[in-house]
């Protein structure tokens, strides 16, 4: 795929598209202030996501690219046009990463260690005054500074960009904090009375005015830092799970491939394969790529793609596509559509732009901070004025205004988040359910409508023997065994699922003394003597063994039900009807009542035919069905749910569900399904008990509810003692213990969730 591409867009001037590579960004307000910035542009209409730090950009045409990029640099971030593809046969050239993710992860993980380290000995000193030796005041700068400096650098750097921008995020708080506790202490060392051989914090949570001149608050700062850059890495560490799901994607494909080449069969990379080429796929193996088959008759199992239950029966001149399975004979195929151009390849591309396009939580810390911080400011600044009218002197009146802002800087705030998805994803993966991200937990909140794919989540997702229909007179048992022994021989699904379900019923099954394949009808071979028939009536009839009237009925209604009958034979006369079907999971119907009582509506949406569709969805209590919808479609029935201004989950297991997964407001994978849908969603259900989808969303609710109350108490603490601070009353003891006991609340408050049920 060229790096911009023009498209023309009806009835207006041509437009180009381009993906930038945004850099800098700290949280999803960041990424809509680009986003705005680059909309202002003329004729230009942009989309950021902070998830996986790209923007997709429409321009018109004749507008240099390179202006996106410097409009981006103006907002102060980085942004980089995509590199142009390299050589197929070049190492890595498939891989669609630029190892953005660990380096972007590498600083963040060095920072954090650096802050770790150098913070604890700093806090103890500060809080136990028997490791207060002498000059103990000048070891804690020595330790704190490269912390708040160095470590605690992203904060700074984002909060001079939200300032040139006149915002106020987190970072702005974090920044000023700070830097208003290690100002204050380098003033009050080296200016004031702290820097005096044995200085001492007294241990004492005594109210009184302070002589600001003996306080050093170097804890605050280098805690405050190391809490929320802990927050941060873990945060960092989740988003660069976004990519994954179109590497799972692309790695469905087959990674190699049979081609014949004057008459011989010539092995080469999937890359080296053209349109046109003529290649050979075994019993087994993936098919490489769209294609027609030329040679040959099988079954292909297109289930992970389509959804399709019941394997596809191909010959000559049928279109097959690239990774669905062969499970039956050789084949020949001619190659039609090769690397981008493939469904597989336009799938990974509606997976992409379903989750470009999914709109980001902003952060409630953020939204928080935006008016906080100039509620805070305006407090230091009136706090300052208040005292130097008042006529207290120069170092009271900074040494309250200072006070201000250091209690203002809420260090359990970088744990409000974190520790509740710590516990809270912990308590999810004993029960089964993973949990992405802090955005996914928001989502849940809102959802109305749960959308369920049907094959492999409601139902087992694999054929089952469910009915066996004999004639009169015949034994149940002898027909299985028969049938059973003759099906084993078959690779078909349809066949295991017959000798799966013989052999459960009738015990061990004899070997066939002869066996063979009879093309698009059936089986038939030797077993005990008896010459017997499994397949079509066609079959059956061709050898004038006609179904009789019991058993045609039986063989209709199966049909009618949307369900896969198969006719049995043997020594001259129609004996059995098997019927096979995908079945319902056991649990399926409880969990749908489960989900009712969440306040969800559930809807069925399936690639199967309506009848089958409409007799799942009776058997578990759903009433809304869409039926026969293609896997690209599924995006779309999805997107026209929310246009309804419905708030959407998806429920899935297959390739065919990830692009839907993606644009789902919350997207729930079943951990028995394919890595594609596992990546492309935000929760994944470890078992593949659909009942297991209503604990998500319950332990979801409860953690969003535990970090809302989290960021509550994580500002009241601080809140409360503002007041203290602006009448001068804040003493180094008080700010670290209202630094400790709100850090304390909100953990102990995250753990709670343990006992979650």
């Amino acid at each position: 795929m060229s790096p911009i591409t023009e498209t023309p867009v009806t009835g207006e001037r041509p437009h180009g598209a381009v993906e930038l590579a945004i850099g800098g960004m700290t949280c999803a307000s960041c990424a809509n202030r680009i986003e705005r910035k680059l909309n202002k542009l003329d004729g230009v209409t942009a989309t950021v996501n902070y998830a996986t730090e790209k923007a997709k950009v429409t321009f018109p045409e004749g507008l240099d690219p390179q202006v996106l990029v410097s409009e981006v640099e103006k907002a102060g971030y980085s942004a980089a046009l995509p590199e142009p593809p390299a050589p197929e046969d070049e190492p890595g050239a498939e891989r669609g990463e630029r190892g953005e993710g660990p380096d972007e992860l590498g600083p963040l993980r060095s920072r954090l260690i650096t802050a770790v380290v150098l913070s604890v000995p700093v806090i103890a000193m500060a809080m136990v005054p028997a490791l207060q030796f002498t000059y103990w005041q000048w070891l804690s700068l020595t330790l704190a500074a490269p912390v708040v400096v160095y470590a605690g650098w992203p904060f700074h750097k984002a909060a001079w960009t939200n300032l040139r921008h006149g915002a106020a995020t987190m970072d702005t708080l974090v920044s000023l904090g700070t830097i208003a506790a290690l100002g204050w202490s380098l003033w009050a060392l080296f200016l004031g009375t702290a820097g005096m051989p044995g200085m001492t914090h007294p241990f004492e949570l005594t109210i009184a005015r302070t002589d600001g001149s003996g306080n050093i608050y170097l804890e605050a700062a280098a805690g405050v830092t190391a809490f929320i850059l802990a927050g941060r890495y873990f945060e960092a560490r989740s988003k660069r799970r976004a990519g994954a799901a179109l590497r799972a994607l692309m790695e469905l494909g087959a990674k190699d491939v049979a081609v014949l080449r004057d008459g011989a069969e010539v092995r080469v990379p999937i890359s080296r394969l053209a349109v046109g080429d003529r290649f050979v796929v075994r019993p087994g193996e993936k098919i490489a790529t769209d294609g027609v088959v030329e040679e040959g008759t099988s079954a292909v199992d297109a289930s992970m793609l389509t959804g399709e239950s019941v394997p596809v029966e191909v010959r000559p001149g049928d279109a097959v596509t690239g990774a669905t399975v062969n499970a039956g004979g050789r084949l020949v195929v001619r190659a039609t559509r090769v690397g981008s151009d493939t469904q597989l390849a336009q799938m990974a591309k509606l997976v992409e732009e379903a989750q470009t396009g999914k709109a980001q939580v902003q952060r409630l810390a953020d939204r928080i901070s935006g008016v906080f911080v100039p509620i805070v400011i305006a407090l230091s600044l009136g706090t300052l004025g208040f005292w130097l009218g008042a006529g207290a002197g120069p170092a009271a009146a900074f040494t309250a205004a200072v006070a201000v802002l250091i209690i203002a800087c809420p260090c359990a705030l970088g744990l409000a988040t974190p520790t509740a998805l710590l516990v809270g994803t912990g308590r999810g993966a004993q029960l089964g359910i993973l949990i992405k991200g802090p955005e996914v937990l928001e989502s849940t909140r809102r959802v109305d409508t749960v959308v369920l794919d049907k094959t492999g989540t409601v139902t087992e997702g694999r054929m089952t023997l469910v009915e066996t229909h004999v004639a009169d007179g015949e034994d149940p048992v002898e027909v299985l065994r028969l049938a059973g022994a003759l099906e084993n021989a078959s690779e078909h699904p349809i066949a295991r699922a017959v000798a799966r379900g013989a052999a459960e019923r009738a015990g061990e099954l004899p070997t066939p003394e002869d066996f063979a394949n009879v093309e698009g009808l059936g089986v038939q071979g030797v077993v005990d003597g008896h010459a017997v028939l499994v397949g079509r009536p066609r079959l059956l009839a061709e050898w004038s063994q006609h179904l009789p009237a019991d058993l045609q009925r039986a063989l209709d209604e199966a049909q009618n039900a949307g369900r896969t009958a198969v006719a049995v034979g043997w020594d001259g006369k129609a004996r059995a009807v098997l019927v096979v079907a995908d079945v319902v999971k056991p649990t399926s119907a409880e969990a749908i009542r489960r989900l009712r009582g969440l306040g969800l509506t559930p809807v069925l949406l399936t690639g199967d035919n309506e009848a089958v569709a409409r007799s799942v969805a009776a058997e578990v209590g759903i009433d809304e069905v869409i039926a026969e919808v293609l896997p690209q479609d599924k995006v779309d029935v999805v997107k026209r749910l929310q246009s309804e201004g419905k708030s959407v989950a998806m429920v899935g297991d297959g390739v065919n569900d990830a692009a839907a997964l993606a644009q789902a407001d919350l997207g729930l994978a079943m951990g028995t399904g394919t890595d594609v849908a596992i990546e492309a969603s935000d929760l994944t259900l470890v078992r593949g008990d659909l009942r297991v989808a209503a604990d998500a969303i319950r332990l979801s609710r409860r953690t969003l509810r535990t970090i809302k109350g989290n960021l509550f108490w994580a500002f009241a603490y601080n809140v409360a003692a503002l007041p203290l601070a602006a009448m001068g009353l804040l003493n180094p003891m008080i700010a670290g213990a209202a630094m400790a006991f709100s850090s304390v609340f909100v953990v102990s408050n995250s753990l709670r969730l343990r006992g979650f049920k």
